[in-house]
């Protein structure tokens, strides 16, 4: 009896170390989950490098699209900051058209005509003055200048057409010819400058039907700068931005780090996994920082930061919700860890949240050197994924905090459902202003389809960063590194009562078990020094001794 009452307390002390190691160990994805991220990562990287351009637009082997009757191709779209004391202008630098000899051939066979490119650069303001009404043609408006309106004197058949602003010179017009038999055409070497402030967008039209069907390729690039520098007017604000975002986070690593070192015995895992998100947010605000500073100041992006900048990012965003989610099942703090399907669960959400955040940051991101808008279907299909694994994480972390808050009310833990109270309201705060962002993100973009609101459209991206920085301030607020953060750490006893400055929680279960079934047949002895109690039942022997708990024989 003896030996068996002393047992249990080294095995119970055992379990409990046990328990409290585990707290170190973070839920791991299965190995095959991670050669998946492994290789979406290098799949990513691998398309990233090969498909990034220059600052400068470069056209290597563009083809023309049929709009309307004319075929057009896009040369750049770029907001442009012009100002009295720096130059803003557009430079072509050897611009070219090839034909193929098919279709040299037939324009001799058609009477050697003279095949011609027209390249028009026009202000967002001035889109109208592009192009004219012709109720024959789709839509309405056309590019190329028909019979009819021919016959009105307005232009000239079979040309670009467009209407000069009143004693300013724009739109800008520029042309090249492919002469009978000859296979390119070549624009000079010129620069455009700009006066005025704007959306400026170049595009090249042709209106010959024997160069229809990728008869021709482009070459050349064109170089745009606005008085600020080389980057795009949309993306200029962000510059300063993320150098006082790298400021913010500086600070907030600065005083995590400084509770860190002054409290470093009372660490425990989940703060430093929010030491990882830190250091995560500081590198993609850095990588960004210095990736536009590079791209503003040479005029080439450099694709190796703009690509870590976005992954980072991609990172940073997986690996806080992952956290917020094991916080809100109670991680570390109600259980010592997550059983093991719910913890593969966790981290093939978070490895799919990756994949699908990271696509859409390297699709926008990397190689983008002009303001105008991708493609809406192709964003559309990289959007929807991050925004449903986005929902799943919302339903998820409301679902278990609701749980995790019940089951601490219950135990009657109140320090730990003060904190989980308050990162409950700032979920929900951050929630609400994330939708409100949403929709008005969508109405801005819906309302703005030739992006003459420009110079306001960095605010987008910028009001997420802050979302997301503010949220990161507020649980490392209530989760700082202090002398009672073992507080917060799972103890296996859930009756063992937890000391916090100046208040003790009582974590006894509302109903406590008591030893006997109410089946049992039992009864009673003294032991015959008269200080122990023997309770034999059913079920098993139990001991009472003077200032003991129970012992089961």
């Amino acid at each position: 009896m003896l030996q068996s009452s002393a047992s249990a307390p080294r095995a119970r002390a055992g379990r409990q170390e046990a328990r409290r190691r585990s707290l170190w160990m973070m839920p791991m994805a299965s190995s095959s989950l991670g050669r998946l991220v492994v290789a979406v990562a290098l799949l990513l990287t691998s398309s990233a490098l090969l498909c990034v351009d220059a600052s400068v637009h470069d056209y290597a082997g563009e083809r023309f699209a049929a709009d309307g009757n004319a075929f057009v191709l896009h040369g750049g779209s770029e907001g442009v900051y012009a100002s009295a004391k720096a130059a803003a202008f557009i430079r072509f630098e050897k611009v070219a058209f090839l034909r193929t000899p098919e279709s040299a051939a037939a324009a001799e066979v058609d009477g050697n005509r003279t095949a011609t490119v027209t390249a028009v650069i026009f202000e967002a303001g001035d889109r109208d003055a592009v192009g004219g009404t012709d109720v024959s043609v789709t839509g309405g408006r056309a590019l190329c200048c028909t019979a009819d309106m021919a016959k009105l004197g307005a232009c000239t058949e079979g040309a670009a057409t467009y209407r000069a602003r009143n004693g300013t010179g724009w739109p800008r017009v520029l042309a090249a010819s492919f002469l009978p038999g000859a296979l390119e055409a070549a624009f000079p070497d010129e620069t455009v400058s700009m006066a005025r402030t704007g959306m400026y967008t170049l595009l090249f039209v042709h209106c010959d039907a024997s160069l229809a069907g990728g008869q021709v390729d482009a070459r050349g690039k064109t170089i745009w700068k606005n008085s600020r520098g080389y980057l795009p007017g949309r993306m200029a604000p962000l510059l300063p931005f993320y150098g006082a975002m790298s400021l913010a986070f500086a600070a907030l690593a600065a005083y995590w780090f400084a509770q860190c070192a002054r409290f470093w015995r009372e660490v425990v895992p989940l703060q430093s996994c929010a030491t990882l998100v830190i250091a995560l947010g500081m590198l993609e605000a850095a990588t960004w920082y210095f990736d536009l500073a590079e791209f503003n100041e040479s005029g080439v992006r450099p694709r190796g930061a703009t690509f870590w900048a976005a992954t980072s990012g991609a990172l940073r965003g997986a690996v806080a919700r992952v956290l917020v989610l094991a916080v809100a099942m109670g991680h570390g703090v109600v259980r010592p860890a997550l059983a093991g399907l719910k913890s593969a669960r966790v981290a093939g959400l978070g490895a799919a949240f990756f994949a699908a955040a990271e696509a859409l940051e390297v699709s926008e991101n990397v190689g983008t050197v002009s303001d105008h808008s991708p493609s809406p279907t192709r964003r559309l299909f990289l959007v929807l994924p991050v925004a449903a694994l986005n929902a799943v994480f919302v339903y998820w972390i409301f679902s278990s905090l609701s749980k995790t808050l019940n089951k601490l009310k219950a135990k009657r833990m109140t320090a730990k459902l003060e904190m989980y109270r308050r990162l409950n309201n700032a979920l929900i705060i951050a929630v609400a202003v994330s939708l409100g962002w949403i929709t008005f993100e969508v109405h801005f973009k819906s309302t703005d389809e030739y992006n003459e609101r420009w110079r306001a459209a960095w605010v987008i991206p910028a009001v997420w960063q802050v979302i997301s920085f503010s949220l990161l301030c507020a649980v490392c607020l209530m989760w700082a590194p202090s002398q009672s953060s073992t507080r917060y750490a799972y103890l296996e006893d859930d009756d063992e009562e937890e000391e916090g400055e100046g208040e003790d929680e009582d974590t006894r279960p509302l109903i406590r078990p008591g030893p006997l079934s109410y089946v049992d047949n039992w009864a009673i002895s003294v032991s015959k020094d008269a200080t122990t109690v023997i309770l034999r039942t059913d079920s098993g022997v139990y001991t009472k001794a003077a200032g003991d708990g129970g012992k089961r024989v």
